[in-house]
């Protein structure tokens, strides 16, 4: 037997003011798309804004339904903007924060395994690692460099080959 040890090193940042300028824009409209998401059952609304390798940017909110699991996840909203407005143009950052509507929001909350599923096949299918920040209203900021990192030993087309 083998045991094996996966790790990944990511930036965390103290708040929104250490980002670089670009990093800042992105999560300052992230923060301010998530204000429209539709979330009346959780109140948790969450806004992803994303810049893409050809330089035009994308927004997607959470939209929940009566008829749960009905709903789909902003950045779900997000890739499925992006592939269709820009087919096979891969996303370059992509900024998720939220809006807690029962409490607070000021730590950063990682992708639902959906969302980190459908990260990795975006990835794969255009070619290009996604550059994720993650953050809340205030407070800590992530940056991991690739979004793969966020799924390991992930399913993936290769596997139904």
């Amino acid at each position: 037997m083998n045991k094996e040890f996966f790790k990944f090193d990511f930036k965390v940042y103290d708040s929104i003011d250490e980002l670089d300028e670009e990093d800042v824009y992105l999560l300052a409209e992230a923060r301010k798309v998530s204000e429209v998401a539709y979330a009346p059952y959780s109140n948790f609304k969450v806004g992803a804004f994303a810049k893409l390798v050809n330089g035009k940017t994308v927004s997607g909110t959470n939209q929940e339904n009566a008829a749960y699991p009905a709903g789909i996840c902003a950045e779900r909203t997000l890739m499925s903007t992006a592939s269709s407005l820009f087919p096979g143009v891969g996303i370059a950052t992509i900024a998720i924060s939220y809006k807690n509507g029962n409490g607070k929001s000021d730590r950063p909350v990682s992708p639902c395994g959906i969302c980190r599923q459908s990260f990795a096949e975006f990835q794969q299918r255009t070619k290009n690692p996604i550059r994720i920040i993650l953050s809340g209203m205030e407070g800590k900021v992530y940056v991991i460099e690739n979004a793969e990192n966020l799924l390991p030993l992930l399913f993936g087309a290769d596997d139904m080959k």
